[in-house]
This record gives structure tokens, C-alpha cells and sequence, in this order.
């Protein structure tokens, strides 16, 4: 594989790994609501190294282990010691003859013959660290992150959640495979603010994946979470920068737009009518936008949407390296749609 140099990259706080500001987001090849064939969730892994690509993200939860297996088969014997990958724990899979028959389960379609067991324990996190590894094939996992604690995701389970992480030992152990060099960070994987600035009181975390938070939509983690984490050298990846679909289809085409995982209620669909109003006066594609948005805070390491596919891999590189001038970000500012405090002169670009 003739691959490119890596896009530019930035410090991911103080752990001495660097990420790609494009990274990949492989929930998609665990058939995330659609079925993707083993060769083209392959050959969207090989043409993002291709293209440059170095950072990676999947987890367990992503079509029951399906996600992890096709990573890993996709990236192995091609690191070329800039790789930076991530999965997650919180979930084990556990082996059910009744899952696997086809149909839609928790949004992946035709996922593994396994069932999710919730586990935040110390044990939990060695486990499901080790199962990682096997399911990837890979000799390293380089950062870990909780996956989908928080009452967002969680609801009345989060608290028993919340008291294996910090009492059962979760922390812990993410602590001690640091320590040991087994990984290099630890962070959350979550949907919510709230929930971010709890553990960073509880656990010394170096990153945070912060999904449909920080977009177009919605700047929350400017108030208090951008600032502690700056203030304590935790990095920031901006996963779901489409909100879930609605910035990258927009309100114009057929079908329902999606918001946070569900129909894009009126008030948010009349805010990105806004939106593609200013970015149609100015030829930007609204999807564009909504991808190298979250790279103006210096906070952010990386945006992280999901790729299928080569043809869709293809089209994000197009996003990300559409050209957009400071004076349209400001039109947005001044409009009230997005805020000024987004940006910062210093985005950390290294290389």
C-alpha cells in the first residue's frame, strides 16, 4: 500500500500521542443501521490510510465485536508507527445463540451472536481491554475510553455504573494499564457535558470523545467543560460532528432529518435552516462546515464522523478540505447562530 504523508495532526494533551485532525469512526463497519460488505469496510480502512488517515476509533458495543474484528483485520501489518487507536469499555459481550438472526439490534444490523453485559468494575475493564485485543488482532489498543456512562445514555443505571468506576475499581484499572504502558490514555466516550466534568474530578483522565456536543448545534462544553479540560491537559474529540445526520443532509431532501439519534424537532430544524441559508450565500457546502467547526477550539484534537465506505471516505476528505474563510464563521457569529468563543488563534497544528 503506497500510503500519503499523515493529514496534520495535533497533540493529544499532555500523553504524547498525536492525532490525525481527521480521524476514523468505525461504528459504521459494525453495520450501524445498515449492512456494510467485509470487502468495502476493508477498502474504506486501507483508502483512509491512503489518504492519510491515522487515527481510529470502534469499540465492542459497534455490531457486537464486527466493528472490531474488521478494524483490526483492515490495520494489521499496516502500522507505520504514527497509528493511533481507541476502543472502549463498559460493555462485555457474552455469548447468546438467540442474538445474530438477522435484524436491526440497538441500531446495528446483523450484529454478532453475542449479548452486551454492562461492567464498569476493575474486573470488567481487564476484561474487556483483553477481549479487545483478541477481537482486534492488534498488539496495542493506545487509548481506552468508557463507553456510554452518564444518565444521558444510562438513565437510572448510571448510578451502580458510576459506583463500579469509582468505587468498584474502573478507574483503577484504567489507571494502572497506563501505568504498566499497556495504553497511553484513558478518557470517557459519552454524549453528555454533565458527566465529563464529574469524572474529571473522579479520575485523572487524559482525553475526552465527546459525541454531539460540540457542533454547529450546539457549543455547551464552552461554558465550563472546554475550560477544565484546558486547565488540566485533557484533550477533546469531537465525534458525531453531523448531529446524528441533520448538518450533513440538511432540511432540503426527502426524508426525516435526524438529531441526536432521533426526527429533528422543529425548533432544531429551523436553526439549521439558518445555518444552510448563510452557507448557501457563501457556496459552503453545510456538511463542510459542520466537519472542520469543531477543529476551530484549540481544545479539540480531532472531529471524528463515521466512514463505510471508500465513496463515503472520499467525500469527507472533500469536506474537510473544502476551503471556508474566517469572515463566513463570523457571519454566523453575528447572526447568533454559532458563538465567538468557539475560536481561538492557536489550533496546535504541529505537522
Amino acid at each position: 500500500m503506497n500510503a500519503s504523508p499523515p493529514l496534520p495532526v495535533r497533540a493529544l494533551g499532555d500523553t504524547g500521542l498525536h492525532v490525525t485532525e481527521l480521524g476514523f469512526g468505525a461504528a459504521s463497519l459494525g453495520n450501524a443501521h445498515r449492512a456494510v460488505a467485509d470487502d468495502a469496510a476493508r477498502d474504506a480502512v486501507s483508502a483512509a490510510l491512503a489518504a492519510g488517515i491515522r487515527y481510529f476509533d470502534t469499540a465492542p458495543f459497534y455490531g457486537r465485536g464486527l466493528s472490531e474484528r474488521r478494524l483490526g483485520d483492515a490495520l494489521r501489518g499496516q502500522d507505520d508507527g504514527a497509528l493511533v487507536l481507541s476502543t472502549k469499555v463498559g460493555r462485555l459481550l457474552v455469548p447468546d445463540a438467540a442474538s445474530g438472526r438477522g435484524g436491526e439490534v440497538d441500531g446495528f444490523v446483523s450484529p454478532m451472536p453475542f449479548r452486551v453485559a454492562y461492567d464498569y468494575s476493575r474486573d470488567g475493564i481487564f476484561r474487556s481491554f483483553e477481549a479487545s485485543l483478541h477481537r482486534l488482532g492488534l498488539d496495542r489498543i493506545d487509548m481506552l475510553f468508557v463507553h456510554d456512562i452518564g444518565r444521558w445514555s444510562r438513565g437510572a443505571a448510571h448510578d451502580a455504573g458510576w459506583a463500579q468506576l469509582t468505587r468498584g475499581g474502573g478507574f483503577d484499572a484504567l489507571v494502572s494499564l497506563r501505568e504498566q504502558g499497556a495504553i497511553r490514555a484513558f478518557g470517557l466516550g459519552v454524549n453528555e457535558v454533565e458527566i465529563c466534568l464529574e469524572a474529571i474530578d473522579a479520575a485523572p483522565l487524559d482525553v475526552l470523545l465527546l459525541a454531539n456536543r460540540f457542533t454547529l448545534l450546539e457549543q455547551t462544553p464552552l461554558d465550563a467543560l472546554f475550560p477544565a479540560c484546558a486547565a488540566r491537559g485533557i484533550a477533546v474529540i469531537a465525534g458525531a460532528p453531523y448531529n446524528s445526520g441533520i448538518l450533513a443532509s440538511g432540511t432540503q431532501g426527502p426524508g426525516t432529518p435526524f438529531y441526536d439519534y432521533a426526527p429533528a424537532p422543529a425548533d432544531i430544524v429551523a436553526r439549521v435552516r439558518r445555518i444552510e441559508a448563510v452557507a448557501e450565500a457563501w457556496g459552503i457546502p453545510l456538511a463542510a462546515a459542520a466537519l472542520q467547526f469543531p477543529l476551530t477550539h484549540p481544545c479539540v484534537a480531532s472531529v471524528l464522523p463515521g466512514v463505510a465506505n471508500p465513496r463515503r471516505l472520499a467525500q469527507t476528505l472533500d469536506l474537510y478540505r473544502t476551503p471556508i474563510p474566517p469572515a463566513f464563521w463570523q457571519t454566523l457569529i453575528a447572526e447568533g447562530l454559532i458563538r465567538a468563543d468557539a475560536f481561538a488563534e492557536d489550533a496546535r497544528t504541529i505537522a
